[in-house]
């Protein structure tokens, strides 16, 4: 059964340094598909670092890779992915005029796949 986590979409120096790459390439590929997620929360979910995850709002979802952190790094609930392809398939268009999708606290349902 899918559980309701808030999705934190931001910048990471990871992301930063591998965007000079390229967005094409792998390094790219893998550090904006990985999703960071409280320690405990795992546990509680019966998830494991490098499952497959799926997190679907109504604009849209995406398959992402876990990756457990500190429950004092993240609180529970709450989930984290670099800006990319990943977080942009469940951001909204509107921009509300700033020019930038709102993408902060998004409802995602979040379930294991495979």
């Amino acid at each position: 059964m899918p559980e309701t986590m808030l999705l934190v979409p931001g910048r990471s120096s990871k992301q930063g340094t591998s965007l000079n790459k390229g967005k094409f390439e792998d390094e790219y590929q893998e550090i904006t598909s990985l999703v960071e997620m409280n320690e405990e929360d795992m546990v509680r979910l019966g998830f494991n670092n490098g499952d497959k995850l799926r997190l679907k709002n109504p604009v849209g979802e995406t398959i992402v890779t876990c990756k457990s952190k500190k429950a004092t790094d993240l609180p529970h609930g709450m989930i984290f992915i670099a800006y990319g392809p990943g977080s942009s398939r469940l951001m909204e268009s509107d921009t509300a005029g700033s020019g930038m999708p709102l993408s902060k606290h998004l409802p995602v349902q979040v379930e294991k796949i495979g």
